[in-house]
């Protein structure tokens, strides 16, 4: 079964990357979720970036805010896809800190950077990465993306009925 790490900076994070938990376990991708600080646990984040695809995980999106340095720090340790998702937090500077630690990485440190608090698409880009090798997720996601486009069908046929 396909795996994907979920690791965020503090517990303040959690209200944000729960979307991305949530979408992940909508598509039956099994989740492991854990705190690890950048600047407040350097040795558990080594642990994790260096050991996360031992354990079976197959993608890890990583939520910061602030200075931001989670999602990057993982990149440069682990073989796996880093999916960073900047957070707005209390002592941000509207955000921008955090959407540009995580977007500006040096060449041959990818990290994939989704929209400020976009934890939801992280959680879907995830899935749609897992979905090249696992036709049943990938079913899945093409199941979920009729469903947006229905929406949208449904809803042009409703402003269309005044």
């Amino acid at each position: 079964m396909s795996k994907v790490g979920i690791i965020m900076g503090s517990t303040s994070d959690l209200p944000i990357m729960q979307e991305a938990i949530d979408i992940l376990k909508d598509f039956d991708i099994e989740v492991e979720v854990d705190i690890v600080s950048a600047h407040r646990t350097p040795d558990k984040l080594f642990d994790y970036g260096k050991h996360a695809h031992e354990r079976g995980m197959n993608v890890i999106i990583a939520g910061a805010g602030g200075a931001a340095h989670l999602p990057g720090m993982i990149a440069s340790l682990s073989p796996l896809p880093v999916i960073g998702v900047p957070v707005k937090s209390r002592n941000s500077i509207d955000g921008w800190d955090s959407v540009l630690s995580i977007l500006q990485m040096p060449g041959g440190v990818p990290v994939a950077t989704v929209a400020l608090d976009g934890a939801k698409n992280a959680g879907i880009l995830a899935a749609q990465i897992i979905g090249t090798s696992d036709k049943s997720v990938l079913n899945k996601i093409l199941t979920y993306k009729e469903g947006l486009k229905q929406k949208v069908i449904d809803g042009a046929k409703e402003v269309k009925k005044d």
